[in-house]
């Protein structure tokens, strides 16, 4: 038998590759740009988008198992499928717009539905609100650094 987990983990690796729908020349776009020069971090991205992502799938296990199979637990999944629809829209939508403008409005976006979501589920489970804190801490983060290579890349916003 399929075990929810092995769904909710699955749904949220097959999304994640989403953010794969991107070209080479997409990427030689974004590598010259300016960054700011606080942002130092910038290998561990990766790194960071894995934790947010295990997370989120996580927090939604905890979700689904509180009480599985109601129709407002499969209401919470939508939710949670769609803040992770808007993670994994920033990458190819800012990068095939080449707008940095585009990047940070979904980035935006995502960062406010995400504490919607993290609003939502808290009566629910305090424990699976805070599997969705790395992503309403990391969210803002991003959206603010692109936002600040606006400024560094006019041509490129």
């Amino acid at each position: 038998m399929i075990k929810s987990w092995m769904v909710i983990g699955g749904v949220t690796f097959l999304v994640a590759l989403g953010s794969n729908l991107i070209t080479p020349k997409d990427v030689k776009w974004f590598k010259h740009l300016q960054r700011p020069r606080w942002l130092t971090f910038e290998a561990l991205i990766p790194v960071i988008w894995s934790i947010v992502f295990i997370c989120g799938a996580w927090s939604a296990y905890i979700i689904w198992e509180k009480d599985p199979g109601s129709q407002k637990t499969w209401l919470l999944m939508a939710f949670y499928l769609l803040v992770e629809i808007a993670i994994v829209a920033y990458n190819p939508g800012m990068l095939r717009l080449r707008s940095l403008k585009a990047g940070t409005m979904i980035g935006a976006t995502g960062t406010l539905l995400g504490l919607l979501l993290l609003l939502t589920v808290w009566p629910i489970s305090g424990w699976a609100a805070a599997l969705l804190l790395p992503y309403v801490i990391w969210s803002p983060i991003g959206t603010y650094t692109t936002w600040e290579m606006i400024r560094l890349n006019p041509a490129d916003q």
